[in-house]
């Protein structure tokens, strides 16, 4: 049995070999071998060629709903991200307090505000204020967003999913 895959995997590797050789042995197995043995009459073994697969890069994708602006609008922001929110990672905060920031290139224009909404919910009243400290956030996970206004009316937004890490009431470590 370990003759035979052994002789399995040297097929399945000859690709990358210059030449199979194939042989009985004194026992009646079956053997695959790269370099033939002395005194043994071994055969060389003719491969098909190995497959092929032409791999293409694919188109990019076709923007998001909320990505898509009609002909001639833009957005007034190049970026508009969350800072305070640690990528990949669950935010530590033991008491649930943090601060968050919205960054934005270029910086905010005259007539604008920013708005911060955790869970769909206003944290502050819109100022021009790129920073919030946000206090008492439940452990779990929470979705923030932080838009821009002019004139009340969204123009740019940005969210982030994250995880709030903190310690249990019954904890040990809080003894």
């Amino acid at each position: 049995m370990r003759i035979a895959l052994f002789g399995l995997l040297l097929i399945v590797i000859a690709p990358a070999m210059a030449q199979i050789y194939k042989y009985t042995d004194d026992k009646g197995n079956t053997v695959f071998t790269n370099q033939p043995p002395e005194g043994v009459e071994a055969n060389a073994v003719d491969l098909p060629p190995a497959n092929t697969v032409n791999i293409k890069t694919p188109d990019a994708p076709p923007p998001l709903a909320n990505e898509q602006r009609s002909e001639g609008q833009q957005q007034p922001y190049r970026t508009l991200a969350i800072g305070g929110i640690p990528d990949e990672q669950a935010l530590r905060a033991n008491s649930g307090t943090f601060v968050v920031n919205a960054q934005l290139d270029p910086p905010l224009k005259q007539g604008h505000q920013i708005r911060f909404l955790l869970d769909g919910v206003p944290q502050a009243e819109p100022s021009t204020t790129t920073a919030l400290q946000l206090t008492n956030v439940d452990r779990g996970t929470h979705l923030l967003e932080v838009q821009v206004l002019s004139g009340g009316q969204v123009v740019q937004q940005a969210e982030e999913q994250f995880t709030v890490q903190r310690v249990h009431t019954s904890s040990p470590a809080r003894r």
